[in-house]
């Protein structure tokens, strides 16, 4: 019997923090539906917990206005420093950084975002940094 392609195809795992609970769990499901893994957090220091605890996660993608000491910003800027193989994707509604505020060759979209564009954007970064896979 032939095996599945789904199978063997390998997706990122993607990291989405929003303060909106109901923004942050659609993300994730459409990550979740485009193949990807997901863990959500609603916040910076949460996030930062969970990037310890999941060596496998290879896609930052976080909300820029959010609660608490460190905004999206200074959030992607910690993951770059903590691990610099993870891509950064940062979104806002409110603000649109400069390209050289977002660490590392991070990129922006803003909201409102169609999910499908945010998904196959991500699910077209090569999955190895280094070597283009």
């Amino acid at each position: 019997m032939a095996k599945s392609m789904t199978a063997s195809v390998r997706h990122h795992t993607v990291l989405v923090v929003d303060d909106e609970p109901v923004v942050r769990l659609v993300a994730a499901e459409a990550f979740k539906d485009a193949g990807c893994g997901t863990y959500e957090a609603c916040e910076a220091e949460e996030a930062l917990q969970v990037l310890s605890e999941h060596p496998d996660i290879s896609v930052l993608f976080t909300d820029i206005n959010m609660p608490g000491r460190r905004d999206g910003v200074a959030l992607a800027a910690e993951v770059h420093l903590r691990r610099p193989d993870v891509r950064l994707l940062l979104t806002s509604g409110r603000e649109q950084p400069a390209p050289a505020d977002i660490p590392d060759d991070g990129q922006f979209i803003a909201k409102p975002y169609a999910l499908s564009d945010v998904t196959g954007l991500v699910r077209a970064w090569p999955l190895d940094r280094d070597s283009g896979e």
